[in-house]
């Protein structure tokens, strides 16, 4: 049987498409993506990660047992232990934290995440996580398929080999799999086919303001 997310991402074929094999991505692979795009997109991911948190906060609240608050609330606390890690990053990258903490939000950045947030306040914890997965899933597929295909990433000169990594590596691609999971177990409890319409869309919208994050670190758009 098609799990949920395995539908969503068949249905929104092109736009997933667009998204994993965006101009970006491949530069991420490759080594070819211009290191202020990468500085750029480090700067807006920090802020992101904290609006990312503030999602999973509403999904304490959306939690429809004791099992799933905990895990959200898990999440709220990996993503803030996150945070601090991204800091070491950008600092590699010579950027100041304090810097990147006042910086402007982009629009791209607002978009995704105030979509994902509304979502979550406007439906069940099960809009909520789909409009998560298109990140938490995608990301480690993308660095799964960048790590297959990078020749260099074991050669220190690659710029991005941590990034990618840190994304194809056994911790991320748990918690991908612990995500997926979710979706399917709530799935099966709220999930009708007079519903899925309504799943797609929210999926589709978060999977394209995937790909715009994606184009805004490439042209470093405010």
């Amino acid at each position: 049987m098609t799990s949920l997310f395995d539908r969503l991402k068949r249905d929104a074929a092109p736009e997933w498409a667009a998204y994993v094999e965006h101009p970006f991505v491949r530069g991420l692979g490759d080594g070819s993506l211009p290191a202020e795009s990468f500085r750029h997109y480090l700067v807006q991911d920090y802020l992101f990660l904290i609006e990312f948190a503030r999602a999973y906060a509403i999904g304490v609240y959306k939690a429809p047992n004791l099992m799933e608050m905990r895990k959200a609330a898990a999440g709220v606390e990996a993503i803030l232990a996150e945070t601090n890690l991204h800091l070491t990053l950008c600092a590699g990258w010579g950027l100041d934290a304090a810097a990147i903490e006042a910086a402007p939000a982009a629009r791209a950045t607002i978009a995704y995440t105030r979509f994902v947030q509304e979502a979550g306040l406007r439906g069940d914890l099960l809009d909520l996580v789909v409009g998560l997965s298109p990140c938490v899933v995608g990301y480690a597929e993308i660095g799964t398929a960048l790590a297959s295909r990078a020749p260099r990433l074991a050669d220190d000169n690659h710029p991005y080999a941590a990034w990618i990594r840190e994304y194809a590596g056994e911790a991320y691609q748990a918690i991908a799999a612990e995500s997926l999971d979710q979706i399917e177990r709530l799935a099966r409890d709220y999930l009708t086919e007079a519903r899925y319409p309504r799943l797609l869309e929210i999926f589709r919208q978060a999977v394209r303001l995937e790909a715009e994050f994606w184009q805004m670190g490439l042209t470093l758009a405010d």
